[in-house]
């Protein structure tokens, strides 16, 4: 049993706008301490920012973030509320000299399984036509869309296009139950790090994936995490504490360029916030 959301969700466009800003903070430093919280809906976006990268407080950053809010959303006349204010400096000089973990975190890395791959495959499919708010549940009892401005017997004609075999392969139990639904950030609000489970799967983890940069565990350990899961093939699991210099007999600046490499290789953080760990293969 799985539930996977689509990058349209009131929580995952707070991802995907957190996501955006540490994209931001990496292209000022090589290094920065940055941790942003997104809270959106209904009208207004507010965005609590702590950093070292002391120049997100000039206007030309903010009227950046400002146009890139505005079109992650699609509403040119959100209001946007910031908060910026630098990062604790024994948080922050810690990082200086040589990475350390960021943070206290618990940690399990698990394998991708078949359904919950299937389910991200089938998120997308429908997100690429759409592209509007949708959440969608892969259970025993077979599939359940909640796809917003989509007529019901259109997401009908959709899954067998795509080629899924509803007797044999996947059983479409129930279609927008409540009826048609415009969803999005004026019927719903968004918080950063709400949809852990869609990004994670079976995984766990004390923190959150979105909205930091890399020397906090909660980013490169759950990546780190759920890299060696693929690879072995089994469950994995670590823990550590803040200013640790090893997990496990393995670097923390080592599991940092790894986390780095993998961002890299999706198109950053911003990309990364649109479907978490478990993202489609289509």
């Amino acid at each position: 049993m799985y539930e996977k959301v689509n990058p349209k969700h009131p929580d995952k466009l707070a991802d995907i706008i957190a996501g955006m800003i540490v994209d931001i903070a990496y292209k000022y430093r090589e290094r920065p301490s940055v941790a942003v919280e997104v809270l959106v809906g209904h009208g207004k976006c507010y965005i609590i920012l702590e950093s070292t990268v002391f120049e997100y407080g000039t206007d030309e950053v903010r009227d950046y973030i400002d146009k890139r809010v505005k079109e992650i959303l699609e509403q040119d006349d959100i209001e946007i509320v910031f908060n910026f204010v630098p990062q604790d400096p024994i948080l922050a000089n810690a990082q200086k000299k040589k990475v350390v973990c960021g943070d206290n975190g618990i940690f399990r890395g698990v394998p991708i399984t078949v359904e919950q791959q299937k389910l991200t495959n089938i998120a997308k499919d429908i997100y690429d036509k759409y592209e509007t708010d949708g959440k969608y549940i892969l259970a025993d009892d077979g599939l359940f869309v909640c796809q917003s401005k989509a007529e019901n017997d259109d997401i009908y004609d959709l899954i067998v296009e795509k080629g899924y075999d509803l007797v044999n392969d996947i059983c479409l139990a129930d279609v927008n139950p409540l009826g048609y639904w415009t969803g999005g950030i004026d019927v719903d609000s968004g918080a950063t790090n709400r949809k852990l489970g869609s990004d994670m799967g079976d995984a766990i983890t004390g923190g959150g994936l979105h909205g930091k940069d890399l020397s906090k565990a909660d980013v490169s350990v759950n990546i780190y995490a759920h890299l060696l899961a693929q690879e072995r093939g089994e469950v994995v699991e670590f823990y550590c504490a803040i200013g640790d210099r090893y997990i496990e007999g393995k670097p923390y600046e080592e599991i940092v360029e790894l986390a780095k490499e993998y961002i890299k290789s999706i198109g950053g953080f911003e990309e990364f916030a649109k479907w978490g760990l478990i993202r489609p293969t289509n």
